[in-house]
């Protein structure tokens, strides 16, 4: 049986052909799976459980007919959808998993992540990521208002998008040494994850050994997935 692994959907509703696109997905490509992983940022706004947007329903009933149906579907928190929680695993039949997460990939020890914590050089990023992850600003946000909240989500998605057309690419990019420390700790040779946007298969060296970092892609402009079986892995962007 074949791995769907899939990241940065980011479903919103300035782009609801996303959405659309999304769905299809879900009802022709995933059901014919084992499992689908999601590493990050399905969401481009997710304020709380007990504040799902109108735009997210149709998304979260196609992941629920799909759990539904026998296709196991793992999430992986992102830097947008870091408030996902038990109340999103009901409502769509979704598992979350730890960032990272070590897994058996048809016979290969894979580890998976988002990514945003692998891009060390980009110390505001790293300082506002600590801050947001922690469960006093956590609680503090979840104890204002549903109106509130998507007041101060907006906020921080303008002032990321102000910082980010300030910084090179490079900077905004994993760092190499933090991708070999970690596959190291986890003693892989096969990382997957998402978050750069930059859709690529990485050949590198660990330990003596031949490693790849597979990087995916996000939907806005490229729909991306990974279909990963007995044969290998292949990165393709979806019709």
């Amino acid at each position: 049986m074949s791995s769907l692994f899939i990241a940065d959907i980011h479903l919103g509703n300035e782009h609801p052909e996303i959405s659309q696109r999304f769905v299809r997905f879900l009802q022709q490509q995933a059901v014919a799976a084992e499992a689908v992983y999601i590493l990050g940022d399905l969401f481009e706004v997710w304020i709380g459980d007990d504040a799902v947007q109108p735009e997210h329903q149709a998304a979260i009933k196609a992941l629920k007919q799909l759990t539904d149906s026998g296709t196991s579907v793992y999430v992986m928190h992102g830097n947008r959808d870091f408030l996902l929680g038990q109340g999103f695993e009901a409502l769509s039949g979704c598992q979350l998993i730890s960032d990272p997460l070590l897994i058996e990939l048809h016979g290969s020890p894979t580890l998976l992540m988002h990514g945003d914590s692998l891009c060390t050089d980009d110390s505001e990023y790293m300082q506002m990521r600590q801050q947001l992850r922690s469960p006093a600003w956590q609680q503090q946000f979840l104890a204002a208002s549903a109106e509130q909240r998507l007041q101060i989500a907006h906020q921080y998605r303008n002032e990321s998008r102000h910082r980010s057309q300030n910084k090179s690419l490079q900077i905004m990019d994993v760092n190499t040494g933090a991708v070999k420390t970690i596959m190291e700790q986890h003693d892989v040779t096969q990382l997957i994850h998402g978050h750069t946007h930059r859709p690529a298969v990485h050949n590198m060296n660990i330990k003596g050994q031949t490693a790849q970092r597979i990087v995916l892609g996000d939907w806005s402009s490229q729909n991306s997935s990974l279909h990963c079986d007995e044969q290998g892995c292949r990165l393709s962007n979806l019709e």
